[in-house]
């Protein structure tokens, strides 16, 4: 498992594992909603955070876009989930951080779990004005 910033190359693949892991976590919201965002997060989003990806021996399984303080994604792709590439990429992020905060869709309770089994605490409840869909703003801060 080897974390390294993302390449601009790459934008491609984490377009991919944003969208395909967007369908799955969030089957809660159209589909057509993913989709409409896909430019976007290829032209604005991801180049203008700090992105992180991490790979196996062979590709790129995964990434964490931050801005600021704030981690505004974390992908694995779902061939991979489940096999600790998520947490790696959390806790690499938390070793550069004093605090983080989050928004995560209160529909998608795998990770709302995962967030609140790494340390996170939610802070409030918000409504994501994009979808009506209600979410938390969760946060860390280091010890």
């Amino acid at each position: 498992m080897k974390i390294r910033s993302n390449k601009n190359t790459e934008i491609n693949k984490l377009i991919e594992i944003w969208y395909e892991g967007s369908l799955i976590a969030h089957d809660f919201i159209d589909g057509n909603y993913w989709k409409s965002k896909k430019a976007e997060m290829a032209e604005k989003y991801i180049p203008m955070s700090e992105t992180y990806v991490v790979s196996n021996e062979k590709d790129v399984v995964g990434f964490v876009s931050m801005m600021d303080n704030y981690l505004a994604a974390l992908f694995i792709d779902v061939k991979h989930q489940g096999g600790g590439y998520g947490k790696e990429l959390l806790d690499f992020i938390k070793r550069q951080r004093e605090n983080i905060q989050l928004k995560v869709y209160k529909g998608n309770q795998k990770a709302v779990d995962f967030y609140l089994k790494n340390g996170f605490a939610i802070k409030e409840e918000t409504l994501d004005e994009q979808t009506s869909e209600e979410e938390f703003l969760m946060e860390w801060e280091k010890c």
